[in-house]
């Protein structure tokens, strides 16, 4: 909605806002000018609430004199919020760097800890299996002909193939080739070019190279695994639950069990320059249209690997949310940039 407020209008429209998401309760022009000293009189306060609701930012229930703010009223206050961010993101209560250095491990007390600090549900996306990097690699014979290759990625994906020869494989050529991609590959990117130039190595025999072009589709595979999403905080906002949100919330319950979506959402037009918000409607997707999202990519150098955000009813504290997943992206960013920084 593009529509001009005065300096007061927007004071006023940011003050109803607070409000109501400190108390729950519709805002009257009383407790306005007692509560958050406006330097005007209660009937001046009424006629900006009145041009408000005009204007469609605010509404009010039938049996109260108060107003609450529309969809299009808490857009308008996000934005603002959005313009007013301080150029540096706050601290924020995760020390990543004790946690073994797992990317699913950070990213699982990312979303832990932004849930707890702010009672909203969180949600993180892991970065695209083809960033991940590589834990570990079994070979495997399962059958003097048949080989199972194991690849085990940084965000624990685990990815199995089994190879078919048409002659016995020796045992000690799939002992050596474990060996030799663990210690060539461990801790190097599944898409990179690390792993081409492991298979591609000149100083192989023709017989080990024609085993590891054998296995390498095991690779392929594990970079062509599906998203992860990591979700926390859904017991934490059923407490927070007022009864004209239930409707919302059993939504949201439902969407949780199709992560898919909300993956979609969060990977929609996301700018890795400044967060984010989508209020109501602009969460296209069913069953979260009665719902706010708000939240930060993270990412190394030019090239974002994933989102922290957080999910809840369109009456949340977004000053606090916003700086919440500013501040967990900052130090997930940190934390993600020596396992994901380029070869």
């Amino acid at each position: 909605m593009s529509v001009a407020l005065s300096q007061r209008q927007q004071s006023i429209l940011q003050r109803v806002v607070e409000e109501y998401v400190a108390t729950g309760q519709p805002v009257g022009s009383r407790s306005l000018v007692e509560r958050s000293g406006i330097a005007v009189s209660s009937s001046t306060v009424r006629g900006e609430l009145a041009e408000l609701e005009r204007i469609g930012l605010l509404t009010h229930p039938h049996t109260s004199a108060g107003r609450l703010p529309t969809e299009a009223g808490y857009r308008m206050y996000v934005d603002e919020l959005l313009e007013r961010q301080e150029p540096r993101a706050g601290e924020f209560p995760l020390d990543l760097p004790l946690a073994r250095a797992e990317v699913e491990e950070a990213l699982q007390a990312t979303t832990e800890m932004l849930a707890q600090v702010t009672r909203l549900l969180a949600l993180v996306s892991a970065p695209p299996l083809q960033a991940a990097t590589v834990r570990h690699v079994e070979v495997l014979m399962l059958q003097p002909r048949v080989v199972m290759t194991v690849v085990i990625t940084s965000l624990g994906g685990v990815t199995k193939l089994r190879t078919e020869f048409t002659a016995d494989v020796d045992p000690g050529l799939a002992t050596w080739s474990a060996d030799y991609l663990n210690d060539r590959l461990m801790g190097t990117r599944i898409g990179s070019r690390a792993v081409r130039l492991a298979f591609e190595e000149p100083g192989l025999s023709p017989r080990e190279r024609a085993f590891l072009d054998a296995i390498r589709p095991s690779f392929d595979h594990a970079a062509d695994e599906g998203r992860m999403l990591f979700v926390g905080g859904a017991a934490g906002l059923l407490d927070e639950m007022r009864e004209d949100e239930f409707g919302a919330y059993r939504s949201l319950m439902d969407a949780l069990e199709k992560r898919a979506a909300l993956l979609d959402v969060l990977a929609q037009r996301l700018d890795p320059r400044r967060p984010f918000a989508r209020v109501g409607e602009e969460l296209e997707q069913p069953g979260l249209r009665e719902l706010a999202l708000v939240g930060a990519t993270y990412g190394v150098a030019h090239r974002t690997l994933g989102a922290v955000s957080l999910l809840g009813p369109l009456r949340m504290d977004y000053d606090k949310a916003l700086r919440s997943v500013r501040s967990a992206a900052r130090d997930l960013s940190r934390f993600v940039e020596d396992v994901y920084a380029d070869d």
